[in-house]
């Protein structure tokens, strides 16, 4: 089983900007809670995305943790460049299956877009890993819909560009249980999926998912994120939520549920935002227990 979180990244990317320090706090205390895998930056311009400025900054202040991957999210070849020359152990890059929110997220449409990940995918190759996210891969704001035929292309194309891995994002809410076993119908089980609470169908999604056979997973701690980019979209499917159920079903996460409520209301009270209903009523009696 193996959960990213995005908390550091696409939590707050939607925020007022927090300082390089606070950030790193932020981060350090998810490594405290068992979290391994952590997008902790994004290299975009700060004057669209203030929140994640000093991107370089927070990368250099982690301590190196042969246990701990740290992303970064790259929009294009630069961003990729930079996070490199930074020290970054792994990227996430970013393409649209929605021609609007392609257009919205980065100024060109998803085939342009979908060139630019051959050109990053080059240049990582042998370097560092790189998980290429779908955005939009079940639809937008309820108007674009699902076009896994284009995903299926580009997947293709970028699977002999360079070794990478996929994750299909739902960014806007628009998937429910039938579109996520379609996925695994056309893709197999071996991706990731990163999914927005906007029609709160995350957690459910997240279930059906699992009992597809699906073992990767991008949340957020306390339910953090959204795109400033894309209408409607919501928080992501918070990471506690996900645990908990993983708990529930006996299933190993390697996460300490109690350092992880601590860590989200903590970031909840930075924030100024209401802890989430898991933080709030506690785990659930048999894991109390346990």
């Amino acid at each position: 089983m193996a959960i990213r979180e995005v908390g550091p990244r696409d939590g707050l990317q939607v925020e007022s900007p927090l300082p390089v320090e606070a950030r790193v706090e932020f981060i350090l205390e998810l490594i405290e809670a068992g979290l391994t895998c952590i997008e902790v930056a994004a290299f975009v311009s700060p004057s669209r995305v203030p929140s994640m400025a000093d991107a370089s900054a927070v990368l250099k202040a982690l301590p190196a943790d042969p246990e701990v991957s740290y992303f970064a999210l790259v929009p294009n070849l630069r961003g990729a460049q930079m996070a490199m020359e930074a020290g970054v152990g792994a990227l996430t890059v970013t393409v649209s299956a929605s021609e609007s929110y392609s257009v919205a997220n980065v100024g060109r449409g998803r085939d342009e877009a979908s060139g630019e990940v051959d050109r990053i995918l080059a240049l990582a190759a042998g370097v560092v890993p790189v998980d290429v996210v779908v955005s939009c891969a079940f639809g937008y704001a309820g108007t674009d819909p699902a076009d896994l035929d284009w995903v299926a292309a580009q997947a293709r194309r970028w699977a002999g560009t360079g070794p990478c891995s996929l994750t299909l994002a739902d960014t806007t809410g628009e998937a429910g249980p039938p579109g996520i076993e379609e996925a695994v119908e056309r893709f197999g089980p071996d991706f990731g999926l990163h999914l927005h609470e906007t029609r709160r169908t995350g957690l459910v999604n997240a279930y059906a998912a699992l009992e597809a056979g699906v073992r990767r997973f991008d949340t957020s701690v306390a339910g953090l994120g959204g795109s400033p980019f894309a209408h409607g979209a919501a928080g992501n499917l918070a990471t506690e939520d996900l645990v908990h159920l993983l708990d529930l079903l006996g299933l190993d996460t390697g996460v300490r549920l109690d350092r992880l409520f601590e860590a989200s209301g903590r970031i909840s009270q930075l924030l100024g935002r209401d802890p989430t209903a898991v933080v709030r009523s506690g785990p659930a009696a048999g894991l109390r227990r346990a």
